[in-house]
């Protein structure tokens, strides 16, 4: 008999046990994911299982988007490893904390519809930097400490890793051709497991980074000094941070909305986002976002609303309080075969099938935020970046745009049709265009296929005005769409203007 529960808010019949299962399913991986960033930002191990937990317990009850996973992502992580290098742990904890403040202002003041600006290019510049980042990361874990000093394995130790990772990859990758009952990554973990235990493999464990056994997360106040030196420290990281887990959490709730035809509330998730990270501020986690992978997981095992995601945090604590002393023993190399097709799976390859079919700008821009985000390991610089460079393309393909077909009239007035947009890029271009020493007396510039956009316009419709009424002639805007009309009769004291009425063009018709 299915266990079923009624939705209050839908109506809809919930099947609890796809819910629970699928709850399970999440924890087990998100562990090793949770586990492995931690490592990456050469934090605790237990850092990112709390970070795991408490994004996705605080995330699940508040969040805006049912069936969406959240945890300690490697996305904001990558933000705070050289500032936990710099300044320690503490100031990591004071900057998730910060950032999450500012991810709850975002949803307040209802900011989270801007992540639709962000172009296409950007996006995929931005995954595939992230995926290298991860799959480097994953190269320093063939390191092992000699006597204070790391050096590169060598010999039987690095072929024993080099081998059972190798092996992680392979099951990740076939696993599911057997069965897609059970997530590979975890059906991985397991069996590398087994096989380093039962035949008593000599190899890397999570042991010998730290230990993972734990309490229950306390409150613990960041220490570090209250005053303006330590926000000045701070700050930068933590706006980059809030940047990054909004930009990855509203993707992946309209990705969830795109799958299940429904809608989420990216403003209420900004809200639940900036909770679970100064949660985390202030017990030590390490903060995060949403998490695609495991909310992929969690979408196609059936789950719909937040049972799932609740379950799966749960899960996690159990880890935590439970489980330490197995998952101590797991083998570094399962870990990095997990991370490095976690890797493998975020780059984008169809950009690169797209390399010859996109404009070169698009192009330019891919790789530019790919570089960004490599180097700098600074994601929300990389996609800033992105997006005012395809917003200066873009202005610039549209300043080239207009355009003026000249005519005279019966009544030998000159008209200018101008086509494209008036805007700042365009402004220059449109000067060029008239010719005032030997324009009669009577000028009209017809807006039909025009718009006046912006201030900039504004000032050289000023300047074209005051060169004409130089020579004593007159300018006449004709067919202005009412909200140009608007624009420039906010304008007036700063430009005064002859706008010719005419009551039967309407750019829109009134509905």
């Amino acid at each position: 008999m299915k266990l079923q529960a009624i939705n209050l808010l839908t109506k809809e019949k919930i099947n609890l046990k796809n819910e629970i299962l699928a709850g399970l399913t999440v924890s087990m991986t998100m562990i090793p994911e949770s586990l492995s960033f931690a490592i990456l930002a050469g934090l605790s191990p237990l850092t990112g299982l709390y970070a795991a937990f408490l994004m996705g317990i605080v995330t699940a009850i508040l969040g805006g988007r049912p069936g969406m996973v959240s945890g300690g992502a490697g996305a904001t992580v990558v933000v705070l490893i050289a500032l936990a290098a710099s300044h320690g742990v503490e100031y990591l904890f004071a900057a998730v904390a910060l950032a999450g403040v500012i991810q709850i202002l975002v949803g307040v003041f209802k900011l989270g519809k801007f992540v639709r600006l962000i172009p296409q290019p950007v996006m995929y510049g931005f995954l595939n930097g992230l995926a290298i980042i991860i799959f480097l990361a994953q190269v320093k874990q063939f390191k092992i400490v000699q006597n204070g000093i790391e050096t590169w394995m060598t010999g039987t130790s690095l072929f024993t890793m080099v081998g059972l990772t190798l092996f992680t990859i392979i099951t990740v990758q076939f696993f599911p051709k057997l069965s897609k009952a059970i997530p590979s990554s975890l059906i991985a973990i397991i069996v590398t497991f087994a096989i380093v235990y039962f035949f008593n493999i000599d190899t890397k464990k999570v042991i010998d980074i730290a230990t993972v056994s734990g309490s229950f997360p306390s409150f613990h106040l960041p220490q570090v000094p209250f005053n303006f030196e330590t926000l000045k420290i701070i700050f930068p990281y933590a706006a980059v941070m809030s940047a990054v887990g909004l930009i990855e959490s509203l993707l992946t709730l309209n990705m969830v909305d795109e799958i299940t035809n429904t809608k989420g509330s990216s403003n209420q998730e900004a809200i639940a986002q900036g909770s679970a990270n100064i949660v985390n501020g202030f017990f030590a986690g390490m903060g995060g976002c949403a998490m695609v992978a495991q909310t992929l997981v969690n979408i196609n095992a059936g789950a719909r609303t937040k049972i799932s995601a609740i379950v799966g945090a749960l899960g996690i604590l159990f880890v935590i309080l439970v489980g330490g002393s197995v998952i101590e023993q797991i083998p570094m190399a399962a870990l990095v075969g997990v991370m490095m097709m976690v890797a493998i799976s975020t780059f984008q390859w169809g950009f690169l099938r797209l390399l010859n079919k996109m404009p070169k700008s698009d192009i330019l821009v891919g790789i530019l935020v790919a570089t960004i985000t490599v180097i700098l390991h600074n994601l929300a610089l990389a996609v800033f970046v992105g997006v005012i460079i395809s917003a200066l393309v873009f202005a610039w393909d549209n300043a080239k745009r207009i355009r003026a077909r000249k005519s005279i009239a019966e009544n030998g007035d000159k008209i200018y049709e101008i086509y494209g947009p008036l805007f700042f890029g365009s402004t220059s271009n449109f000067l060029d265009k008239f010719d005032i020493s030997e324009d009669p007396d009577r000028v009209i510039i017809d807006f039909k296929e025009s718009r006046v956009v912006d201030m900039s316009a504004i000032e050289v419709l000023k300047k074209l005005t005051q060169k004409y009424q130089d020579q004593n002639k007159k300018i006449i805007l004709r067919h202005l769409s009412p909200d140009c009309v608007r624009l420039l009769d906010n304008a007036k004291g700063f430009i005064e203007i002859d706008i010719e009425d005419d009551p039967t063009y309407k750019v829109m018709p009134n509905q």
